[in-house]
């Protein structure tokens, strides 16, 4: 098994583990947001393979027309593929819109590249150095758009993305409301977190939607790490989806802690519940729980921040393709 087969089987255990049959939230939508959320977070691999409907059911005590269900949502939104013969997989990171053959180009020119540095004496280190410190100069810079949910978090995630920008390309941060009530002009290409990608394409058809990557930031990783073992946790999600990739997160990166509970906005016994937490991990956007608690309890937020790796071995290089397949239709044109 290799290596990102065996992140895919440790991150479905860990979704698996956290599906709670005795959640408001029903054990098909733990599911699919288990999955769905995994995807864009990076915890399941693109291009690796899930587990069989069968298997995936025994390994979370479901039937195997629930997760069937579920597989088939999950394809239908572009999620996952099934391939005959060899089984259901993650779907690639890389956009059709930008094109399987501007990719194609974009790697002959590539190759193209690193053989002249090679001719040149300049090793793969340089060579990735120069090109992040050179403009490019067959077209005119871009204008892109970070689509999120909430607006103070969406803008952090810019903030993140914008210094690794080709010089001259602009990266506005808007949340979905703020798109549907002023949809901005000029754009050409958007990034957004893998699981708004069927919202965003529906406000933008026609133009190319990338996928943001999101990983538990290092802030969040280390509070979790010093949550005191006897403490009792309560981890709160705005949304239902969210419910059990949160708690596989929070149980990955606080394997100490042995009483936690998760509640979903809504649910019947939410005040009750998060009264009696010693500690409090709420998801972005429900900060408004902060004016509620009493002395003596320690809360903070699961936070995300844009993957580093994933920025740059596949954000950076698909807009360079739509750059590319810009500026070939802007000089057909």
């Amino acid at each position: 098994m290799n290596g990102t087969q065996l992140q895919m089987e440790q991150a479905i255990d860990r979704i698996a583990k956290a599906i709670d049959r005795t959640s408001s939230v029903s054990v098909s939508t733990q599911l699919r947001g288990g999955i769905e959320f995994g995807i864009a977070s990076g915890e399941l691999p693109a291009r690796a393979r899930l587990p069989s409907v069968r298997d995936m059911a025994k390994r979370c005590g479901l039937s195997p027309v629930t997760v069937s269900g579920v597989y088939a949502a999950l394809q239908e939104a572009g999620h996952i593929e099934a391939r005959i013969g060899s089984g259901t997989f993650v779907s690639g990171n890389a956009p059709a819109q930008v094109g399987r053959e501007h990719l194609r180009l974009l790697d002959r020119k590539i190759a193209e590249l690193v053989r002249l540095g090679r001719d040149c004496g300049i090793g793969p280190a340089e060579l990735a150095m120069r090109l992040t410190m050179t403009r490019t100069d067959s077209s005119a810079p871009m204008c892109l758009l970070l689509a999120g949910n909430f607006h103070d978090a969406t803008e952090a995630y810019a903030e993140a993305i914008r210094p690794a920008l080709t010089q001259g390309d602009t990266l506005r941060a808007m949340t979905l409301s703020e798109i549907e009530q002023a949809p901005p002009e000029g754009i050409d290409l958007i990034i957004a977190p893998r699981t708004l990608r069927t919202q965003v394409q529906a406000l933008f058809p026609g133009l190319p939607v990338l996928d943001l990557m999101l990983i538990p930031n290092e802030a969040t990783r280390v509070a979790l790490a010093s949550i005191p073992t006897e403490a009792r946790v309560v981890g709160y999600t705005y949304f239902p989806g969210f419910l059990a990739i949160m708690k596989a997160g929070i149980l990955r990166f606080a394997p100490h802690i042995s009483d936690l509970a998760m509640v979903v906005r809504g649910d019947a016994e939410t005040d009750a519940t998060l009264a009696a937490a010693d500690v409090l991990i709420y998801a972005t956007g429900a900060e408004y729980l902060l004016d509620s608690l009493h002395a003596g309890q320690i809360a903070f937020e699961y936070r995300h921040t844009p993957d580093n790796q994933s920025l740059r071995r596949d954000l950076l290089p698909a807009i360079e393709a739509a750059r590319l397949a810009l500026h070939e239709k802007d000089t057909a044109s």
